[in-house]
């Protein structure tokens, strides 16, 4: 698993299934899977909204979930929301590529649009947590796996202070789920690079680079 800070590239320490056939294909369509990860606070959002700018034609996969639905939420852009019943519905007919359990909610990824949009060649986007990413990983091994970091732990702890958005109780129970993440990362083999966010600026151009790279391994082109 190669690491990437924002000042450089340092030394790197399956299954078949459906989508097996599209992330690294062979007849110039270039379509790629790219599975992305990191802890609250880390900056994952932002950067992965400039890698979908970055791409025109992109295509980001919005989760399935059974949580409740909150006033700000907008339904099939923030989450396909479904009941329980839905949710079951969806597992039977195997048209999740993933799915798990989390804080009492289900969570899935929606298997078709993610195939349809590799199948035309285009960038596939995945934003989830490491359990997500080791379950895409046995179904979809060459996807490429992306994780992002804080330059420390004591840092990601500063950074979800600075917010200012929760009590001290609930950060530390955010802190602590984030820990836990970082450490199944670096322990899983899952990811093929991880990205040091210690400078936002930096960290988007490296991974950028990364993205670019990898796309024109599998013949699409960048941007």
């Amino acid at each position: 698993m190669a690491r990437m800070s924002g000042t450089g590239l340092a030394d790197s320490t399956d299954m078949p299934s459906d989508v097996t056939d599209h992330p690294e294909r062979s007849d110039g369509s270039g379509g790629m899977l790219l599975v992305i990860s990191g802890p609250s606070g880390v900056g994952k959002t932002t950067i992965r909204d400039v890698i979908l700018e970055s791409a025109p034609g992109s295509f980001f996969s919005v989760s399935a979930t059974t949580r409740e639905k909150t006033p700000a939420d907008r339904d099939g852009i923030d989450y396909h929301f479904m009941t329980d019943a839905e949710f079951d519905a969806c597992v039977e007919r195997d048209e999740f590529l993933e799915h798990a359990t989390f804080a009492g909610n289900r969570y899935g990824t929606l298997r078709a649009p993610v195939e349809e949009a590799l199948a035309q060649g285009r960038l596939a986007l995945l934003d989830v947590d490491v359990v997500g990413a080791r379950n895409i990983k046995r179904m979809a091994p060459g996807a490429f796996f992306l994780f992002f970091m804080p330059p420390s732990k004591d840092e990601l702890l500063r950074r979800l202070r600075a917010r200012k958005r929760e009590s001290e109780e609930a950060i530390q129970r955010r802190f602590a789920v984030a820990s836990k993440e970082i450490d199944e990362a670096e322990s899983s083999g899952i990811y093929d690079e991880v990205v040091i966010n210690d400078d936002l600026v930096s960290a988007i151009a490296n991974t950028l680079e990364i993205v670019e790279r990898e796309r024109a391994k599998r013949g699409s082109a960048p941007g």
